[in-house]
């Protein structure tokens, strides 16, 4: 497909979806669906307009899937309720660590007894596909920052973690395989790839986002007022975060969102934002927006920059999943994706969402809920077509693409068609 024909397909499909966001709203599917039919009748399982080789545009997909990452995990964190309370991040903090941890170790004896993959191959596809998505699961994420629902909470939670807490599972099973340095200093993994990634990410992102939301009050307030561009100062910051913790072997991914959390807290702090009976620190919205236009509140980074990262995020949901599809032949996708997407879905991450939830206050109700919506997606694809950057071998390169996508394929659709109906009874029972 030539560069005129894309454009013209994307924006047929920006407007439709701008133009038809109420219909999409209240139909049984989600926009996900949408975007991956186009992709499928328009790739080489339908008219084969569109053709995307993972194998062989691997480093702009990793480019494109690596922004639509960081763009969705500091949206996250943003609607983050504040501020932070051991007892209400228990449940995801849970789920993103010891259930994601688990997920990784049911997939990789999957993968070894089952489908006969060589031990490191087995370890990075459980790398690739235990991380649930923090762009496509728009429908069961926080909806906007005073959002206090707790299954809300909890995934979007989740998914703004285990990103970065899949990671050092990738890089394990790429060091199995011979394929960078990790796999002979399995010390070094913990230490470096696994400790340090985390405790680094923690303290670069909150430094980050407490200073950042600092600065931007201290400018607002001083005279003469100094006007600020909110969206560009929100990208900055993501950038800075994850170019900071790259640099000292940090995970940039955990740091984004961690940022994003404390430049919201710190923000609210700084407005004297008055706590709910949940001790949950959200500013009266009407009020805010009288005294913001009355010059007696300083805007907030946060709340200004929200909106257009979001719109950014559907963008990229719309272009990725569309390539998604021009990714895809039904006509030759392997029989092991449909074992493995039953597996993860039927028994690896119900398995893992139980076992990581025992000993907190979670309902069993809850609990079944939180097991089923674990959304693959963008992570998944960005992990695959990292590992082929790294050098992964063509043999087991094409072996897992298919297998992953075709996972990922089979979550929208999954996932999708059932998200309405089982978060419309969630509500109807409350």
């Amino acid at each position: 497909m030539n560069i005129d024909l894309w454009f013209l397909l994307v924006g047929l499909l920006m407007l439709a979806r701008g133009l038809a966001a109420t219909t999409i709203s209240r139909s049984p599917f989600t926009s996900a669906i949408v975007y991956l039919g186009v992709g499928l009748a328009l790739g080489p399982s339908g008219f084969n307009l569109l053709r995307f080789d993972p194998s062989k545009e691997s480093g702009l997909l990793q480019t494109m899937t690596q922004i639509a990452l960081l763009i969705s995990l500091f949206s996250a964190g943003i609607k983050m309720p504040v501020p932070f309370k051991c007892a209400r991040w228990n449940a995801p903090l849970r789920l993103a660590w010891l259930s994601m941890a688990l997920t990784v170790g049911m997939i990789a004896l999957f993968g070894y007894y089952v489908l006969h993959l060589p031990a490191g191959a087995a370890v990075l596809l459980g790398g690739i596909l235990a991380p649930t998505d923090p762009v496509l699961a728009t429908d069961v994420q926080v909806r906007h920052a005073g959002d206090k629902d707790q299954l809300r909470f909890t995934l979007t939670c989740e998914a703004g973690m285990n990103d970065g807490s899949a990671f050092p599972f990738v890089l394990l099973g790429l060091g199995m395989l011979g394929v960078g340095g990790t796999g002979d200093h399995p010390l070094r993994w913990l230490l470096v790839d696994v400790l340090w990634a985390t405790a680094g990410a923690a303290l670069v992102g909150v430094a980050i986002g407490a200073g950042l939301a600092k600065l931007g009050w201290s400018l607002r307030v001083v005279e003469p007022r100094h006007e600020i561009l909110d969206d560009l100062v929100g990208l900055g910051m993501i950038a800075l975060t994850y170019g900071v913790a790259s640099l000292i072997m940090a995970s940039g991914y955990l740091a984004v969102f961690f940022a994003a959390v404390a430049l919201r807290q710190t923000e609210l702090v700084l407005a004297g934002a008055p706590k709910d009976r949940q001790g949950l620190m959200e500013p009266d919205i009407a009020k805010s927006e009288v005294a913001q236009a009355n010059d007696e509140v300083p805007r907030a980074v946060s709340a200004e920059a929200l909106v257009f990262k979001e719109h950014l995020e559907r963008l990229s949901e719309l272009t990725l999943v569309l390539l998604l599809g021009g990714m895809i032949s039904l006509r030759h996708l392997p029989w092991d994706t449909i074992g493995v997407a039953a597996f993860l879905f039927l028994v690896a991450r119900p398995l893992s969402v139980y076992l990581g939830l025992i000993g907190t206050p979670t309902s069993m109700r809850m609990r079944s809920i939180t097991a089923w919506f674990g959304v693959r997606g963008i992570g998944s694809i960005f992990y695959l077509v990292y590992a082929i950057q790294a050098g992964l071998p063509s043999g087991l390169a094409d072996q897992l693409t298919g297998i992953a996508l075709g996972v990922v394929m089979l979550s929208i659709l999954v996932h999708g068609f059932s998200v309405k109906p089982l978060m419309d009874s969630v509500w109807r029972r409350r």
